[in-house]
């Protein structure tokens, strides 16, 4: 006997067939509609604009000094997001730290490279043999064992990198405090009752866990440092930008170009996207299993509607 989910039972085991009952409304179908035909006439203009020169995108497209600077982007990317990320947790650590010399280095450190900008960081690492023209390195208030000229170790390659991921670790640090401070409290008591130290704590209960809470921002950051690699190009550094500048400062065609740099720039992010929620995905199925128990994926957590049939 199959039971209608207004049914009451008391002392009987009632199981219910539901079904969601999707509410649609016309304003739903309007809205749609303008949304389509705004969408389909974008389209048309792309399309038809004789002056965006399609012919001229689809010859740059894989022209091999796009490809070198598409290549030199990645890199300018995963670099910089590696040290930030690296950096900012040490920064996050010391934040956390009940030392007040450890407080106050990270306070300034993130208060000083998240209030200037990066294009700014950028031309001051670049210049930076105006302040100092020689790198000295010895015991402080002692003698020198080693000098070095400014000008041959910033280069535009490592000015880029060191302006990028400072920028990257002020902003990772505060993510990753976040995180720790997410992790329950009653991590660190269990891992202190098994006799772990406050390193191997950090190290293989809390970080792990922070980490898994924290990839979302820091996926979202990973897409804003690869937008922001196109700040380089103020260096002369040939990246996917300069490359495209480069090109049409010979040839005039301004826009084509600047359509091929746009193309690649979006394909990168949908890329990262569609790793990201992938990464996210399958971090929740692992939190899911060990709340809901083995054998039980993410799917289960996240199912909406579920049939269930019984008898009286």
């Amino acid at each position: 006997m199959t039971v209608d989910a207004r049914t009451v039972s008391t002392g009987l085991k009632v199981e219910v067939n539901q079904k969601p009952i999707k509410r649609r409304h016309p304003s739903w179908w309007l809205g749609g509609a303008a949304i389509a035909l705004l969408v389909l006439a974008f389209l048309q203009v792309l399309v038809t604009n004789a002056n965006l020169q399609w012919p001229v995108v689809a010859e740059y497209l894989f022209a091999p000094e796009i490809l070198a600077g598409l290549g030199r982007t990645m890199l300018l990317t995963l670099l910089a997001m590696i040290i930030g990320l690296a950096i900012g947790v040490i920064i996050a650590v010391m934040r956390l730290s009940q030392n007040p010399v450890f407080q106050w280095v990270s306070i300034s450190w993130i208060w000083f490279f998240r209030g200037v900008p990066p294009l700014v960081q950028l031309v001051l690492w670049y210049n930076l043999a105006l302040i100092f023209p020689e790198l000295t390195f010895g015991i402080p208030f002692g003698p020198s064992l080693m000098s070095l000229d400014t000008n041959a170790v910033i280069t535009p390659f490592s000015a880029a990198i060191l302006g990028l991921s400072l920028t990257e670790s002020a902003y990772a640090a505060e993510m990753i405090r976040a995180g720790i401070q997410a992790v329950s409290g009653g991590q660190t008591e269990a891992a202190a009752s098994l006799g772990m130290s406050r390193g191997q704590t950090l190290r293989k209960i809390v970080l792990p866990q922070a980490i898994r809470i924290v990839i979302p921002p820091i996926g979202n950051d990973t897409i804003s440092m690869l937008k922001f690699t196109s700040l380089v190009s103020v260096l002369a550094l040939p990246d996917l930008l300069y490359s495209a500048q480069m090109i049409y400062a010979r040839t005039y065609q301004t826009i084509p170009l600047l359509l091929v740099a746009t193309l690649w720039y979006l394909l990168l992010a949908t890329v990262l996207t569609f790793a990201l929620s992938r990464v996210e995905k399958r971090l929740a199925g692992k939190s899911t299993s060990v709340v809901n128990g083995a054998g039980r994926g993410w799917r289960d957590a996240f199912r909406i509607t579920a049939r269930k049939e019984a008898s009286l």
